[in-house]
């Protein structure tokens, strides 16, 4: 049946969408397996019961243990790092009013919204190369109250260099801003470790999604080093979503156990599947970034939002415009899905290309 052709204006469109011979490069949803021991023995009443609005202690006290200088109290589980961010936002709209918060654009979509939702004010500090330009955000950090730090980022896949991390840390210690640092993608990390940015001022933000395969149980977490935001978090989760999923938080748990040999043989096929998709999309012609982390990719390419039509109509195959992620001129693919896959999508697109080849000039 041929699909009825409408304007697809934002990625809603095709979240969740699969089968019927589409190649979907959209969703950052990763195709590998969870860990096999979060599935054993799961039937247990209290699974199933309400929980402690901050999370279950035991994953707390699990997460704690892996930052430095950290306590149980001070970590919220949360219905993934969306919600985290959500609710830290509306906090400090809550304590402050209606301040700025400084975004990095290229952004991830729904960065813009959720700002606008707690009543706060989007402002942006333009990337140079995929990456933060500390000359112009030095003049924007003046005059917010939070900056938002995405490293590795989606939907560039760039890592910010040690240097910037370590000079945004210090400038937003001077002007007492507080940092919000979305780091679900830490564990897919090419080039080198994650850095953890540090202060009283940090909040850090990360989830099961991507490290463990588990995007569908939605369980993140924040850790905020005030308890003035701790509380005031536990305060608006209370009367919205109340405590998370409790079969999800036994189950991450369970895979915070696992050897890290896990996560370390899932980041070699990622970083396999960065290889192969940045190559192929230079060999097509394409101009884009090298990805050091996370699973994305953001070539240039003119008519971005009819590209993201053609391709899903005519070829089934699915990208992001970049326009929605503050980007126009780009689209964004993920590479979340196996070799097999990229190769036969890669190949459609570059059929759709011919003829259009000076749309990647």
């Amino acid at each position: 049946m041929q699909k009825k052709r409408v304007k697809i204006s934002s990625p809603a469109a095709f979240i969740g969408m699969d089968g019927n011979g589409i190649i979907s490069f959209g969703s950052g949803q990763p195709d590998l397996m969870p860990p096999k021991q979060i599935f054993n023995d799961l039937e247990h009443t209290r699974l199933f019961k309400y929980g402690l609005i901050k999370g279950d202690e035991n994953l707390r006290e699990a997460l704690a243990k892996e930052y430095p200088n950290a306590k149980s109290e001070d970590f919220i589980i949360t219905n993934g790092a969306s919600e985290a961010l959500d609710l830290v936002f509306r906090a400090i709209y809550a304590m402050h009013g209606r301040a700025k918060v400084l975004l990095c654009q290229p952004y991830y979509y729904s960065y813009p919204p959720i700002v606008e939702y707690a009543g706060l004010v989007p402002v942006y500090t333009q990337l140079k190369e995929g990456r933060i330009d500390l000359s112009d955000f030095k003049k924007k950090v003046r005059g917010v109250k939070a900056v938002l730090i995405n490293s590795p980022s989606n939907p560039t896949g760039r890592v910010e260099t040690l240097d910037t991390l370590r000079e945004v840390e210090r400038i937003t210690a001077k002007l007492g801003v507080y940092v919000i640092s979305d780091e679900v993608y830490k564990d897919l990390i090419y080039e080198r470790e994650n850095y953890l940015i540090k202060g009283k001022h940090v909040i850090t933000i990360n989830s099961f999604s991507k490290t463990y395969s588990m995007c569908g149980l939605r369980v993140g977490y924040l850790w905020a080093r005030d308890p003035k935001i701790v509380q005031a978090v536990v305060d608006l989760k209370v009367h919205t979503s109340m405590n998370t999923n409790i079969l999800g938080q036994e189950m991450a748990l369970r895979a915070m156990s696992v050897p890290r040999s896990f996560v370390a043989k899932q980041t070699a096929i990622w970083k396999e599947r960065r290889d192969f998709i940045y190559k192929g999309l230079c060999d097509i012609g394409f101009s884009l970034w090298k990805p050091e982390g996370a699973f994305y990719v953001l070539p240039k390419i003119r008519n971005s939002a009819q590209v993201v039509s053609d391709l899903f109509y005519d070829h089934n195959v699915i990208v992001y415009d970049g326009a929605w992620f503050g980007a126009p001129g780009r689209i964004r693919l993920s590479y979340a899905l196996d070799v097999s896959q990229i190769k036969t999508g890669l190949g459609r697109i570059k059929e759709y290309l011919k003829g259009r080849e000076s749309w990647l000039k």
